[in-house]
């Protein structure tokens, strides 16, 4: 790097390390400061930090990677978790917000009673907390080496010591600020690094090899540009087009959003999720936030990383679907002036320490609120409790760091544990709505993918349509054992409603004993939101794609739909 790209990423470095001194005194008054900002984000804090806490290092190569293989439509592998994203703002926001817990696992006590409750409140602390959240950490390590490598091209050994001596100022700011310098801290990064790529992907755009739009379409066949998949065998066998078989194509739309637990999608909402949700200063703002959120993460976020994406297809033909992802990292070095390389490399960490300082505060909370205060310490002030969790923050990062080491070696219980999360998703919904889920079932959902699975695999039934087999046997075995059990203790079931207040037709016999309780929430109104919700979310994505290609009519009726269903939000929330 020149000069000037020095001092423009020492420049970053500088700023981020300052936001989270200026924060460091209100951090350490509590642990409701230093976990959930005090409860007083405003919606568009917590939900550009959500935002940015989904953006890592890798997201720009993986959509590159995306695209290269199955043209625009790949992306429908993750832009299908819109529909549960999107039924997380109108049914499950505000009740997160409600429920007044510290965490998404001290929710376990909330709901369920019982020492099995509190057996599992542990476990998930140190499951997600520590064991999850290493091995999120220790991938988007590796991903942030790979980026590096790829700019820099100096060996990924050296490189990685780099990018944990990164993680160790993540970690310190992170143990110092809390969660309000983490947010903050997130909002200026993700301005910094989308900025960057939309510069990025203008320059590479307008580049003569490219010729714009219309040299694009001249030079990728048309199947490139569709936004939809083909649905069943390609008869044409285009080269850049997503076929998926009708089977695929169910689980995904029909299945994989609601059924299977995810980090950081979670149906219901959950992990870093919950925390802003639970951060928001009043309900309306957990909504707010959780609605943009979803709007910028699918609609708005992905085109200039679509863009840079398709012009790599026709800059770099001789990459293979291995290499794909490394179109970006050359597209960087290949069109990017001084200044603006180090302004795109500043944006790589930006993107990275967003998501690392989410995960360090995240994982943090569960092994102090649901682990060491729960179990362990119960009498700890709270200056004693955030000083132990500043420790906690620094030892989390330290054992990301071993795991980051091995991380080729764990890759692979990565899509293992996503495939071994489904069915768990229904149950996760329905506990805040019906009164006879109770702890067995969530811990027989959690436990029965997990069996299933090696026969799955013996009967090489391959991911997605394995859902169809994992979720339905989950259900029929979470069912059978929910009515085989005992339901909840009447005082926690009663105590539960009278706090989150949902809709009493679920609630059977506990809604009975509590007439004077009337929710607010209208089912029906929550239904139409949802649907219009999801056509907001595509009718955007849509059309401003459409805008981007040049196909003026067609975005046209995209942001049509997307102002109706604006109005139809708007009307439906509000009615009463």
């Amino acid at each position: 790097m020149a000069l000037v790209d020095i001092i423009i990423l020492a420049l970053y470095f500088a700023i981020s390390i300052g936001i989270a001194l200026y924060y460091r005194k209100r951090a350490s008054q509590n642990r409701e400061e230093f976990f959930l900002s005090g409860r007083s984000l405003p919606w568009y804090l917590a939900g550009v930090s959500m935002v940015a806490t989904t953006f890592a290092a890798d997201t720009p190569l993986a959509v590159t990677e995306l695209v290269y293989k199955n043209g625009i439509a790949g992306n429908w592998i993750w832009w299908n978790f819109a529909f549960g994203g999107i039924l997380t703002v109108f049914f499950f926001a505000k009740l997160w917000r409600r429920s007044g817990v510290l965490t998404e696992v001290e929710f376990i006590e909330l709901r369920y009673g019982g020492k099995t409750a509190g057996f599992l409140r542990g476990f998930k602390a140190v499951y997600l907390g520590l064991f999850m959240n290493v091995i999120i950490i220790g991938w988007v390590n590796s991903a942030m080496i790979a980026v590096l490598h790829g700019i820099f091209g100096v060996p990924a050994e050296t490189v990685m010591w780099y990018v944990f001596g990164c993680m160790a100022l993540v970690a310190a700011y992170s143990a110092i600020s809390g969660l309000w310098g983490v947010v903050v801290t997130d909002a200026f990064q993700f301005i910094l690094a989308m900025g960057s790529c939309i510069i990025l992907a203008i320059i590479v755009l307008n580049a003569p090899e490219v010729g714009g739009v219309a040299g694009l379409k001249e030079k990728l066949p048309p199947g490139f540009f569709s936004f939809f998949p083909s649905i069943g065998e390609d008869p044409q066998g285009f080269i850049k087009t997503f076929s998926l078989s009708i089977p695929a194509f169910f689980a995904y739309i029909g299945i994989q959003w609601w059924a299977s637990w995810y980090p950081g999608a979670e149906p219901g909402g959950g992990g870093y999720i919950a925390q802003r949700m639970l951060s928001a200063k009043s309900e309306k703002d957990s909504i707010y936030a959780t609605l943009f959120f979803q709007v910028a993460h699918y609609a708005l976020r992905p085109w200039p990383w679509i863009i840079v994406a398709m012009c790599t297809v026709v800059l770099y033909p001789d990459l293979t679907e291995d290499t794909a992802k490394m179109g970006y990292i050359y597209a960087i070095n290949d069109f990017l002036p001084v200044g603006l390389k180090g302004l795109l490399i500043a944006a790589f960490f930006a993107a990275y320490m967003s998501t690392i300082a989410t995960q360090l505060n995240w994982g943090a909370s569960y092994l102090m609120n649901d682990l060491y205060k729960r179990f362990i310490e119960k009498s700890t002030g709270e200056k004693g409790f955030i000083f132990a969790s500043r420790v906690t923050t620094v030892l989390i990062m330290l054992v990301s760091i071993f795991a980051t080491l091995f991380i080729n070696q764990i890759s692979g219980a990565w899509a293992f544990i996503i495939e071994c999360g489904a069915g768990l998703g229904l149950v996760l919904i329905l506990r805040w709505f019906w009164w006879r889920i109770n702890v067995w079932s969530e811990i027989s959902a959690m436990i029965t993918p997990f069996v299933i699975y090696p026969f799955i695999k013996f009967y090489d039934i391959a991911f997605p349509e394995s859902l169809f087999y994992l979720t339905g046997i989950n259900a029929i075995v979470w069912i059978t054992v929910t009515y085989l059990t005992t339901p909840e203790l009447p005082t926690v079931l009663t105590n539960f409603y009278r706090k989150i207040q949902p809709p009493a037709k679920f609630w059977g016999p506990i809604a009975l004993a509590s007439p004077e309780i009337k929710s607010d929430m209208i089912v029906v109104n929550m239904i139409i939101c949802w649907i219009s919700g999801v056509f907001l979310v595509y009718s955007m994505l849509f059309g401003i794609g459409s805008l981007i290609l040049g196909n003026t009519g067609e975005s046209l009726i995209y942001l049509a739909v997307a102002t109706v269903a604006t109005f139809l939000i708007t009307y439906f929330f509000n009615k009463k």
